[in-house]
């Protein structure tokens, strides 16, 4: 038996990583019985088979996972943004950075294309922030030595909305990947998505990263129930603040007495990010437990 990390899913086979070859691998059928399908990011037991095939035959308990994309054990998500076209929504990003810090991922926030266009107002709103920013540009170069060091030793996922540059970033990172990148319409101010599966590429220095098709791919339905429950943890910022409202079970919207709004009236708190925490309270507030 062999133990390895899943790099791959394609076409119901899954690539094996053992450290001294990679196993195109089947699971057993145990495991779709089992409701349990494995991931990329996943240590898994293989057997090798012989030609450079093998069979799953057990799955590693997990950090954590995502279903959309079909990932685990991630460690950090990266989110990649972009203030020229396409400009990114800040919204965007603090719903999915609230989405990751439920799973129990860090977070940072990478504005690509800053040859471009600064992003001026992303990066002071994050700046201002509990979420770590950086500011690159993978066509000249520009922070991305700073980029290598915020992701070393970690297992990360990156992603954003379509055309922001996560293919050239990981080209920049490890040019022998050569992956194809896409061109950005101007009149529709997006991308076309280049990445169609999953796949998780090593950097060296036990520093990987996943490689994952877009913003879209977030749109987790069944983890909006928990969203709902816990979302003024999943922001960090608030944290300072919570429990010191006036009122128990304060929502943190426009209470009296509420401590987070003191804080953002005094400017602890960037105003920005409480607006996207207010829009994602009134977009999952009125789900009930039984559309679960």
């Amino acid at each position: 038996m062999s133990r390895g990390r899943i790099e791959k899913a394609l076409s119901g086979f899954y690539y094996v990583n053992t450290g001294e070859e990679i196993l195109q691998c089947r699971a057993r059928g145990k495991f779709r019985r089992q409701g349990l399908n494995p991931l990329v990011g996943d240590w898994a037991e293989a057997l090798p088979l012989g030609n450079g095939e093998g069979m799953i035959e057990a799955i590693e308990p997990r950090k954590n996972q995502f279903d959309r994309p079909a990932a685990a054990n991630i460690d950090q998500l990266v989110i990649i943004a972009s203030g020229a076209i396409p400009v990114t929504d800040p919204y965007l990003i603090d719903r999915i950075s609230a989405i990751a810090a439920l799973k129990g991922c860090q977070i940072l926030v990478v504005l690509n294309k800053c040859d471009l266009d600064a992003a001026e107002e992303l990066y002071r709103l994050y700046r201002a922030s509990a979420i770590p920013v950086l500011r690159i540009s993978a066509a000249t170069g520009e922070g991305m030595q700073e980029l290598r060091a915020a992701i070393s030793g970690k297992l990360n996922a990156f992603t954003g909305n379509s055309g922001v540059g996560k293919s050239s970033i990981l080209n920049s990172l490890l040019p022998e990947l050569a992956l194809p990148v896409g061109e950005v319409s101007k009149a529709l101010g997006r991308g076309r998505h280049t990445t169609r599966h999953v796949e998780l590429f090593s950097l060296g220095n036990d520093t990987y990263v996943i490689d994952t098709p877009g913003f879209s791919s977030f749109e987790t339905d069944e983890l909006n129930f928990e969203l709902k429950e816990r979302l003024p943890e999943t922001f960090p910022e608030f944290a300072p603040y919570l429990g010191n409202c006036r009122f128990v079970g304060c929502k943190h919207v426009k209470e009296k007495g509420c401590a987070v709004l003191e804080a953002v009236k005094r400017g602890d708190i960037p105003t920005g990010r409480h607006k996207s925490y207010v829009r994602l309270y009134e977009e999952l507030k009125n789900l009930k437990d039984w559309e679960k």
